[in-house]
């Protein structure tokens, strides 16, 4: 039997993700944001919820740029310290120590020590009650080589990413390969 919750913003895994911006005087800021995800293939976008009243919001609604870094385990105390306050109130880089580098293709800037990066434009802010949907197409994908498997392509392992349990307020580390992707369900195809 299932037990209703009710209607939560309750999906897994959650990301963490952490948008990059300057503001207004070239200062760079960092915001975690775990509503997420891709959302479109041609072109590739990706979308973020963020509150109008963040210090973000206003930074990508004025220079229409925006990165997503994805952290490793290995920075979850740093990756927390950006999820906790305000950027109109703390440097967050100087803070945590990490490395403001201003992005290739958008101005923004991402997370060096980071594996995975994203250069986004935006393209469309979207209204959703009190909050507003961030598209952003991306121009560019950064992944850092050390975390690059034989073939030259990303293993989640290397990354060693971890996801966000909104029910619990707690972050989970993923796990290893349980299946192939177009495969593990061709049992079921005559």
């Amino acid at each position: 039997m299932k037990r209703s919750f009710g209607a939560r913003p309750v999906a897994y895994p959650l990301p963490v993700f952490v948008i990059g911006t300057y503001d207004n005087g070239g200062k760079a800021d960092a915001m975690v944001a775990a509503w997420g995800g891709i959302c479109a293939s041609e072109p590739p976008c990706i979308a973020v919820t963020i509150n109008p009243a963040h210090q973000t919001f206003a930074n990508i609604s004025n220079s229409k740029a925006f990165t997503v870094s994805i952290p490793s385990v290995r920075y979850i105390e740093e990756t927390d310290y950006c999820g906790m306050v305000s950027g109109r109130d703390q440097d967050k880089f100087l803070t945590t120590g990490l490395t403001a580098v201003r992005a290739e293709f958008v101005g923004a800037p991402f997370i060096d020590e980071f594996p995975v990066v994203l250069e986004c434009r935006l393209s469309g802010i979207h209204e959703i009650g009190s909050a507003r949907q961030i598209i952003g197409e991306i121009l560019d994908v950064k992944i850092d080589e050390s975390v690059l498997d034989a073939d030259g392509k990303p293993d989640l392992q290397k990354i060693g990413t971890f996801a966000f349990d909104v029910m619990r307020m707690e972050y989970y580390s993923l796990g290893p390969v349980v299946g192939k992707a177009w495969n593990s369900g061709r049992k079921f195809i005559p």
